[in-house]
């Protein structure tokens, strides 16, 4: 591993540059990373301080990241434009992000395919997020490749679920179930696959594989908002209003402030209570 990912990863351990409030609700998290030890030098030193800023005034550290980027050149320069990014996406500034990540990307040696890979990967988050899914879908194609090319099964599965959310968006559902099913192969246990997968079939009407799908999902993350939610109203279209309640009640039971459980609570509205049938003719 290269020095200029792992303090990328270092830094960046609890803030994955996301990005939230997604338009689809293909919505992806972007790499989970385990903490991974780097020598203590400035340029970590910096980009971990930049990164403390974020939640308290990411404005701030958008023009901390730019006087940086302006001054710098090589892996300073790097990671002057990866907090820059970050910065970006919390002040939901898209192009600016996309930008940002994209030089990142393309200011990192050649041989360092994992870095760019992830560089790319949030690039073509912020692009999406844009409503821009032509430019997201060349951008993780290219971050998917640089993933394979660095023998990264988690970084290209994760390229390939963004890639799928991309071709959602372009109305090419098919090829984003194959993408999917890549995402899938390449990482078995990986959660978001699996959920975006039975959402994808959903959508495409195939609810038998759907549900194989979510329960999939759920066996991997038995306790997750998003999955009952998704379960729940792919039973309610397979005409199981029980199971559809019973799904949506286990969200609003477990994580009862969350939005997941103001989303259940709107679904529970919509199809009423269940049928009182304690009362005999």
């Amino acid at each position: 591993m290269s020095l200029l990912l792992a303090i990328i990863l270092q830094s960046a351990s609890g803030n994955t540059g996301a990005m939230p409030n997604l338009p689809d609700d293909l919505i992806h998290r972007p790499p989970r990373s385990n903490t991974i030890e780097a020598p203590t030098n400035p340029t970590s030193a910096w980009l971990s301080e930049c990164l403390d800023q974020l939640d308290e005034d990411p404005a701030r550290a958008h023009s901390k990241a730019q006087i940086k980027r302006t001054e710098s050149t090589g892996a300073d320069r790097v990671i002057a434009n990866h907090c820059l990014g970050l910065a970006s996406t919390e002040l939901r500034l898209w192009d600016d992000a996309k930008t940002a990540f994209l030089a990142a990307r393309d200011e990192t040696p050649d041989d360092e395919n994992s870095t760019r890979a992830r560089f790319g990967t949030m690039a073509g988050n912020a692009a999406l997020a844009g409503g821009d899914a032509e430019t997201a879908l060349a951008l993780l194609t290219t971050a998917r490749k640089d993933a394979g090319t660095a023998a990264s099964a988690t970084l290209e599965a994760l390229a390939a679920i963004d890639l799928a959310r991309a071709l959602v968006a372009l109305g090419q559902g098919e090829k984003a179930l194959s993408a999917l099913n890549s995402a899938n192969q390449l990482e078995p246990e990986m959660v978001d696959g699996w959920l975006y997968k039975a959402t994808l079939l959903r959508r495409l009407d195939r609810l038998a594989d759907a549900q194989a799908a979510i329960e999939r999902a759920a066996d991997l993350a038995p306790i997750n908002g998003q999955i009952a939610l998704e379960a729940g109203v792919i039973a309610v279209l397979s005409g199981r209003e029980d199971a559809a309640r019973q799904s949506w009640q286990s969200v609003i039971d477990a994580q009862p402030d969350s939005p997941a459980a103001q989303t259940a609570k709107g679904y529970l509205a919509q199809i009423g209570p269940a049928p009182d049938t304690s009362l005999t003719p």
